[in-house]
C-alpha cells in the first residue's frame, strides 16, 4: 500500500552535500521532517545553514547537528534527540550517506609514488563508510525508533566490485556495507523494516572528485550511459522518495542500481 510521507521523519547521515543534501530537499518537498547529521569544515557551514533555512521555509521541521556520525558519542547524544523531536514515533527513512575515507594504494612509496594505506586508514574508512550503518541501526532499533514500515538506505557504488587505483580502502568498505545491508535486512524483516543499498552511478559529488583520475571516470561514464549523461544527486533522491512511499518491507536486502543503466553498459 502506498502512503503519503507528509508529517513523517527522516534521519540523514551526511546531510549537507551530495546525495544527502538532495534527498533532504526531496523528502522535505513531500512534507517530511528532516534530522540531518553533517561533519564539514567551517567554510561549508554557511551552505548548510542555507539548506536548513530553505527546508524550514517550505514548512518542514529541519534540525541539523554538526557532529561525527561515525562516533559512538554522537549516537549516544543524537538518538535521544531524535526520540524527542519525533515524539517517540521514530524515523520512516534512514539514509546513510557518509563519504569520508582514505584514497590510497595498498602498495606504495618510493620514486615519488603515494604512500601505502595504513592500518589506521583502513580501519577508519570501514568504520565510517560501513560499520557505522550497523551501529546506528542497532541504537535506533533498541530505542524503538525504527517503526514497522521504516526504510533504511545506504549509499554504495560500482566500486564495491571493481579494482580502481587508490580506491581499495573505499571499495572494501563499500563491499562490507553491502554485506551489512543484507544481514540487517534479514534481521529486521520480522519487524517490517526494509534495508537496501542504493548504487548510484558516477556522480560529480565532492567525494567523487577527490578520487585520482575522476575526470576520466566521469568522461567514460557519460559516454557509456544510455541516457548520455551522468547521474545527479537528484536521481538518487527521487529513488528514495519512490521507495519510501510503501509500507511494505518486501523490497529488502538488495543493491539497487540508480545509474540510468551505466553499469550494464560498461
Amino acid at each position: 500500500m502506498l502512503r503519503e510521507l507528509k508529517g513523517l521523519w527522516a534521519l540523514i547521515l551526511g546531510a549537507s552535500s551530495g546525495m544527502g543534501r538532495a534527498t533532504a530537499r526531496a523528502l522535505a518537498a513531500e512534507g517530511m521532517h528532516v534530522v540531518g547529521v553533517h561533519f564539514d569544515p567551517p567554510s561549508a557551514q554557511a551552505a548548510t545553514d542555507q539548506l536548513v533555512q530553505e527546508l524550514r521555509a517550505g514548512g518542514t521541521c529541519a534540525h541539523f547537528a554538526h557532529a561525527n556520525a561515525a562516533a559512538a558519542r554522537t549516537r549516544g547524544q543524537l538518538v535521544p534527540w531524535v526520540a524527542d523531536l519525533t515524539g517517540g514515533a521514530g524515523v520512516h527513512v534512514l539514509l546513510h550517506s557518509l563519504a569520508f575515507g582514505s584514497l590510497a594504494p595498498y602498495l606504495g612509496g618510493g620514486d615519488g609514488a603515494p604512500e601505502a594505506v595504513t592500518e589506521r586508514q583502513l580501519t577508519m574508512t570501514s568504520n565510517v563508510m560501513a560499520h557505522s550503518l550497523v551501529l546506528w541501526v542497532q541504537d535506533l532499533h533498541a530505542a524503538g525508533l525504527l517503526p514497522r514500515g521504516a526504510k533504511v538506505y545506504a549509499m554504495t557504488s560500482a566500486g564495491s566490485s571493481r579494482a580502481v587505483a587508490h580506491y581499495g580502502p573505499v571499495s572494501a568498505a563499500k563491499s562490507a556495507l553491502e554485506s551489512h545491508v543484507r544481514q540487517l535486512a534479514l534481521e529486521l524483516a520480522p519487524h517490517g523494516v526494509a534495508v537496501n543499498a542504493l548504487r548510484a552511478g558516477v556522480t560529480l559529488t565532492p567525494a567523487f572528485q577527490r578520487i585520482p583520475g575522476s575526470e576520466e571516470f566521469a568522461r567514460r561514464a557519460r559516454t557509456l550511459n544510455p541516457h548520455g549523461r551522468l547521474t545527479v544527486p537528484e536521481d538518487v533522491a527521487e529513488a528514495v522518495v519512490v521507495l519510501a512511499r510503501t509500507d511494505s518491507a518486501w523490497i529488502t536486502g538488495n543493491t539497487i542500481g540508480v545509474d540510468g543503466g551505466e553499469l550494464i553498459s560498461g
